[in-house]
């Protein structure tokens, strides 16, 4: 069982990792740029790190864990969604809906 427990352990660990990176991607993207912006890769990283959170989370049956990370992860499949719509809009040549 204590093998078990550690495996978690990583697990989690992992989440989170994946779940800072996302901060560390956005600041060197705005670097590049030259301009604060937040790429898609943030979308994704903040995606894969909430639901590894989420499991984590789960595994540990903390509500409060639990409540925070499926908010986030609410919002990061929203943005995302809204990103990969302007990205399809883009691609046939027409603007971005204002709604």
């Amino acid at each position: 069982m204590g093998m078990f427990n550690n495996g978690w352990l990583v697990f989690g660990l992992v989440g989170q990792i994946i779940f800072t990176a996302r901060f560390l991607l956005q600041w060197l993207y705005s670097e590049y740029q030259r301009r604060s912006v937040i790429p898609m890769v943030f979308w994704y990283t903040s995606v894969t790190g909430g639901l590894i959170l989420f499991c984590y989370a789960c595994h540990k049956e903390d509500p409060v864990f639990i409540t925070g990370q499926t908010g986030g992860l609410l919002i990061y499949l929203r943005n995302l969604q809204l990103r990969l719509r302007e990205k399809k809009e883009l691609a046939r040549g027409s603007s971005p809906s204002a709604t």
